[in-house]
Formats: C-alpha cells, sequence, structure tokens
C-alpha cells in the first residue's frame, strides 16, 4: 500500500486534505508518550517493588533509575538512594519489606527520607535525620552507588539537579521531597 502524502486528498473521499482529515484521527488513536516525570513514577513504584522482592529472595542486586539507586543484599536488607541529595530510605531489613514511605500523585513524588548517605573510605556511611546517629553499611555495594553518584553530576548540571525537587527550601527544612 501506497503513503498518503500530508497534503493529498484524503482517502476517506471526504474533499479535504489527509492532514486535516483522517491524519489528526489516526494521531490522536495513537498512545500517547509519557513524560519523564510520569515515567519515573512508574518505574520508582517498579524499582521499589522489584528491589524488595530480591531482598526477600535473599538475592543481591543493584538497579538504577534515573536519580535512583537500589539495592538488596544476601541478607536480606534493600535501600533507595536518591543520588542528587544522597537522601535514602530503607525498604526491607531481614528479608522482610517495609512500607515504602512514598506519596505519589499526578504532579509529585515525595518521599520521606530517613537518611542521608555519604562515601567513607569505599563504605556507604547513613546519618538519620530523626537522632543524627552514624552507621557503615558494610554489605552494600558501595563502589557502585558512588560510580553512579559521579556519572549523574558529570552529567547534569547544578541548576537540573536543583530542579529534580519541588521545592528546594522545603526539601532543606524537612526530607521529603524528591
Amino acid at each position: 500500500m501506497a503513503k498518503i502524502g500530508r497534503n493529498e486528498k484524503c482517502p476517506c473521499q471526504s474533499g479535504k486534505k489527509y492532514k486535516h482529515c483522517c491524519a489528526r484521527k489516526a494521531e490522536a488513536a495513537r498512545p500517547r508518550a509519557l513524560t519523564p516525570e510520569e515515567q519515573a513514577k512508574i518505574t520508582l513504584m517498579g524499582g521499589v517493588e522489584a528491589i524488595q522482592e530480591l531482598a526477600v529472595k535473599r538475592e543481591a542486586a543493584v538497579k538504577e533509575i534515573g536519580v535512583f539507586f537500589f539495592y538488596s543484599t544476601e541478607q536480606g536488607d534493600a535501600w533507595l538512594l536518591e543520588m542528587t541529595d544522597c537522601d535514602c530510605v530503607q525498604l526491607a531489613s531481614g528479608g522482610e519489606r517495609l512500607e515504602a514511605p512514598i506519596d505519589e500523585n499526578p504532579e509529585t513524588i515525595e518521599i520521606n527520607w530517613s537518611h542521608t548517605f555519604k562515601f567513607v573510605e569505599k563504605k556507604l556511611q547513613l546519618t538519620a535525620y530523626e537522632d543524627q546517629s552514624e552507621m557503615i553499611l558494610e554489605d552494600a555495594p558501595a563502589q557502585q552507588a558512588n560510580a553512579m553518584l559521579r556519572r549523574i553530576r558529570k552529567k547534569f548540571s547544578p541548576e537540573q539537579l536543583r530542579q529534580v525537587h519541588a521545592d528546594p527550601s522545603e526539601h532543606a527544612e524537612q526530607p521529603s521531597a524528591a
């Protein structure tokens, strides 16, 4: 079958040009491509569920989605790390799923982060928001997470990284927006 030119008469015999007739109908029938924000929402919860399942099975794994780094360990722990502000939250402990503190709506994703992280002597060190206590996660894939952090910071400008957060001033006061 020959391709119809946009400026040719429509094959439905309406007398209109194809671009003003059935081309519009065909375009409207095609599924709309998701925005990056919509894709992130879908893949974030999918990533959370996938890494929790691996933690329940006590399988070590890592996964990257946008600015998020997920990992699970053979001990059944799972964590979600956000690379722009170095926030994180535990998703599984000892092979048991934990409730993901994530609130989604059509415009935003809010995550109630429990810790910040940094790399100290090639290990992942966490600081709890609640009481400022620190701990080292010995079994964390720190090298892979640190490599992702460097890639993110190289790939995006500081302005682009700031735009990931809905309200940076609110985020500084209470670690909940992502």
